[in-house]
């Protein structure tokens, strides 16, 4: 009976009682609430990933919450004074004990310097790095495994995606990190004064301490807060997506994660944007990229559609060529005839490369992220102003990328950078010649030849030649024994050596040899 693999029962078990059973994918995030911070962590990444995870498990990972307790104060302030070499009070004019947050990772207090300028400090949970690195080196063991004894672990690459997902946890643990991750989108919007990003105080900043600028404001899922301070929804979409939209297509690094809970409206003017522990970036050949596969989806061309796909990841050796082709006119057909208000951006990009991922084509994870958080501003969008049409928004940022794709200046650079790159190899080339003309003459010329299954050619070959050696031996064996016994014979001598019958019990071992090569021969089938 084949072993059935399933997750722990206190997954399946059914928690609603009479209400009705869980979703696979409710079971899976109970299931990675249950593990702890780490498993938390890359369920809330895997959301991220709709070219990897269903769309029904990646909506109910999306969910998932840091609902954990606080940690106390007294490790708050040992851990403070630790990474900042201070005692608190001679950093902190005020500290509030109680959390204004709490996560698996760390949690938030509320502070003032002794500038009087107030202050959130995130502070790492104790010992969570350590645990976290444990279970990474687990789920690296899992993977390896997995790979070898199933095929979709293959196929869908299990070990480099837990790779990937460890260095973005990794990163997340560094809040240098994410205190370089603000100062950059703060660089980015430095001429915007609609957008603000929180100061980092970097004299109070280490790997394990964060502290922020303060700033209060009304999250943007509690419509009702901003309609009565008078905040104008509209206009606060528009700006939502204005800023992410520069991120994407301008600049090229983007907030991967503008969930309401990520962005405040502040004095009915600006808006807030926090928590940069998860960025995404774009080069300049990917932001052309996804404007070209955005504009095709949109003018319904099937070509320049796969083309774009072909642009933007890794082309696998046994693409069918045919088949994808199919799936993308399958996909135009959905959209034929929808107008451009209609259509989600995020739903169609996701649509896409979960295609490009049936066909095995590797999508690069920066480009992943681009079609959730698409999905995530377009909730967000749909809360503050139903009627914003998101795809009208993009359309002057997709049409500026794809102008400045065709610039005479930047198309002259690049022609001149390949010129340049291509003037450093033809001025190594006589260098080249000489070190293989050196070889050459010396008969030391390398040649790297390629033979598919020649680990299995050369297995065979080994058992071939031990075979003949055997015969030989036996061969040898038969001669040593035939001038025993004729030697024997003629000098009328006994074939007793050491009080042992040599020719007997050679002949014995003659034909257990000879039994033993026909048995061969006969089992290879080749007799």
């Amino acid at each position: 009976m084949d072993k059935v693999f399933t997750l722990p029962r206190r997954v399946v078990e059914n928690k609603r009682g009479p209400e009705g059973t869980k979703t696979m994918g409710e079971r899976i995030r109970s299931f990675l609430e249950d593990l702890g911070p780490t498993f938390i962590k890359i369920g809330q990444m895997a959301s991220n990933r709709p070219d990897l995870i269903p769309e029904d498990i990646m909506e109910e990972l999306g969910q998932l919450q840091d609902e954990v307790n606080p940690f106390p104060f007294e490790d708050v302030k040992r851990i403070v004074e630790a990474e900042l070499e201070q005692p608190l009070e001679e950093l902190f004019d005020y500290f509030e004990e109680e959390p204004l947050g709490v996560a698996s990772i760390g949690q938030v207090h509320k502070a003032m310097l002794y500038s009087g300028e107030y202050v959130a400090v995130k502070v790492q949970r104790p010992k969570v790095e350590k645990q976290i690195h444990t279970d990474l080196e687990i789920l690296q063991e899992l993977a390896t495994r997995a790979e070898r004894r199933l095929k979709w672990a293959q196929d869908y690459q299990v070990k480099d995606v837990i790779k990937e997902f460890s260095k973005a946890i990794k990163e997340e643990l560094d809040y240098e990190t994410e205190g370089r991750n603000a100062d950059l989108m703060s660089r980015q919007f430095e001429n915007d004064s609609s957008v603000q990003i929180p100061n980092i105080y970097w004299d109070y900043t280490s790997k394990k301490v964060l502290t922020m600028e303060f700033v209060e404001g009304i999250k943007l899922d509690d419509t009702a807060s901003l309609q009565e301070e008078g905040v104008d929804l509209p206009q606060v979409a528009e700006r939502l997506v204005n800023a992410l939209f520069y991120q994407l297509f301008k600049d090229g690094h983007f907030h991967a994660d503008p969930h309401v809970g990520n962005v405040l409206a502040v004095n009915n003017e600006r808006l807030a944007f926090m928590d940069f522990g998860l960025m995404g970036h774009l080069s300049s050949d990917m932001k052309s990229h996804l404007a070209e596969l955005v504009v095709a989806m949109v003018k319904q061309e099937t070509d320049n559609m796969i083309k774009a796909i072909k642009k933007i990841g890794g082309i696998p050796e046994e693409l069918n060529e045919h088949e994808l082709d199919r799936d993308v006119e399958q996909f135009l057909i959905k959209y034929y005839g929808v107008p451009l208000s209609n259509i989600s951006l995020g739903e169609s990009i996701t649509d896409i490369f979960r295609i490009a991922q049936e066909h095995h084509i590797k999508i690069p994870a920066d480009l992943t992220m681009v079609g959730k958080t698409l999905l995530t501003l377009e909730g967000v969008i749909e809360k503050l102003d139903p009627d914003f049409s998101i795809i009208d928004a993009a359309e002057p940022f997709g049409r500026d990328l794809i102008r400045e794709k065709y610039n005479p200046k930047r198309i002259a650079k690049k022609v001149f950078d390949q010129v340049h790159e291509y003037g450093d190899i033809v001025e190594d080339l006589p260098e080249v010649f000489r070190e293989l003309s050196s070889m050459a003459k010396k008969r030391k010329l390398p040649l790297e030849i390629n033979i598919p299954k020649a680990d299995t050619f050369f297995a065979k070959l080994d058992q071939v030649s031990n075979r003949l050696s055997f015969a030989i031996v036996l061969l040898a064996f038969s001669l040593i024994m035939t001038g025993l016994i004729i030697g024997s014979a003629l000098g009328r001598q006994s074939t007793m050596l050491w009080q042992v019958p040599a020719i007997e019990v050679g002949f014995v071992i003659a034909m257990l040899m000879f039994a033993w090569l026909i048995y061969s021969i006969v089992r290879s089938g080749r007799f």
